[in-house]
């Protein structure tokens, strides 16, 4: 824990240290200061502007291109749209299996055509037959360009064929080649959205937490059909942070920005945090899943019972404090690094200990019962493990 807080002074990105410094309630500096803040939380309007960019350009490329290139020059901003809607690895693979899409769709158009067929059946046969290529593993996520590239070879290039599709698949690779270079010069970095992300699954665990902590100690046994309705709340925020570290991960590679603007401390830091996150929800969807089943109503032989729900409850608390601490720490500014990664040490020490006394007080009630308390025991196995994903 601590040698990653030097790791996370050595950033230097003008990104990292504005995020960092709103994290730490530092107010902004003005309007531009708020407005930079704003567009660093919303990359769709920088994908906008490069996209809009990328697409005129190929537009252009297209118009002064030879013939027959330039009868369809609308073909070119397809592709440049196509490679910049995501990240520069993503962006060049998109592009070469688009266009083996389109070879692939046109000619299944210009075989069929050779057929003796009506044009309604013909049009049946042709769309039945890309459809199928559709789902071929070597087009990803390109497949649906096979279905598109066969109508409008079959429909548009009828007269010229050869001419047509040449100039189809040569302009979409060299407006996604424009895309792609436009890529590589303002790569896609998407920190601040993952940042957030990452926010709202640390704040909606340790919630969650402190909720069931309460509920036990004022309330007691759990309401099955409320706390099954709470359990899976969780899930789309921890699968929306998932998806959005994961797609920061893949936007970093062959990232300049990540190189030399010194992010790769943060993407890591959002590597290590997701993975205390991710860890952190698993077990508290365990906790919450066992309490539902063994502490409610109607059993003899309850998870906690009265002597332990106290208990169990005090180190649930100590979950959640260690929980916010230990994953805002990479988070922090320069600055404040040091105390931030001696408060959440602090934290998870007072974890640490807090699960110690909960087992001692296992161990106790063991005795003066003729309860086995087995669940409980696998809570608080539980508790250890997402004590430790804070601890690495």
């Amino acid at each position: 824990m601590r040698d990653r807080t030097g790791q996370d002074r050595a950033v230097r990105g003008g990104d990292v240290a504005d995020f960092r410094q709103a994290l730490t309630g530092a107010r902004p500096r003005g309007a531009v200061s708020a407005a930079h803040r704003a567009w660093l939380s919303h990359p769709r309007w920088a994908l906008a502007i490069k996209g809009a960019l990328a697409a005129s350009l190929a537009w252009f490329v297209g118009l002064i291109a030879p013939p027959p290139f330039a009868e369809y020059p609308y073909y070119a901003p397809l592709g440049a749209v196509l490679a910049t809607t995501s990240t520069v690895v993503r962006s060049v693979r998109d592009s070469l299996q688009s266009v083996a899409a389109v070879l692939v769709g046109a000619i299944i158009a210009r075989t069929v055509a050779l057929l003796p067929l009506p044009g309604l059946l013909e049009l049946a046969v042709v769309v039945g037959l890309a459809l199928l290529c559709v789902g071929w593993r070597i087009f990803g996520e390109m497949g649906s360009w096979t279905v598109m590239s066969a109508i409008f070879v079959l429909i548009i290039g009828s007269g010229d064929s050869g001419d047509y599709i040449g100039s189809y698949a040569g302009l979409i690779l060299v407006g996604a080649a424009i895309g792609i270079g436009l890529n590589l010069l303002l790569p896609p970095l998407p920190l601040t959205p993952s940042e957030l992300a990452l926010g709202r699954l640390r704040d909606g665990i340790a919630e969650q937490v402190e909720v069931l902590a309460n509920w036990l100690e004022r309330r007691g046994p759990l309401d099955p059909d409320e706390w099954e309705k709470r359990r899976q709340q969780l899930f789309p925020t921890a699968e929306a942070a998932r998806a959005a570290v994961a797609q920061t991960r893949e936007a970093s590679r062959a990232n300049l920005r990540v190189r030399y603007n010194g992010n790769h401390y943060w993407v890591a830091s959002q590597t290590r945090r997701a993975g205390a996150l991710g860890t952190s929800a698993e077990v508290v969807d365990e906790i919450v899943r066992l309490l539902v089943e063994w502490e409610r109503d109607g059993l003899d032989d309850v998870a906690l019972g009265k002597e332990l729900r106290p208990e169990f409850a005090g180190t649930l608390r100590a979950f959640a404090a260690a929980l916010r601490a230990a994953v805002t720490r990479d988070a922090a500014n320069e600055s404040a690094a040091g105390a931030a990664d001696s408060e959440a040490a602090d934290a998870v020490d007072r974890l640490d200990r807090s699960i110690e006394e909960l087992q001692q007080a296992v161990r106790e009630a063991r005795t003066s019962t003729q309860h086995d308390y087995f669940v409980a025991g696998t809570l608080i196995v539980y508790l250890a493990r997402g004590a430790h994903a804070l601890h690495s």
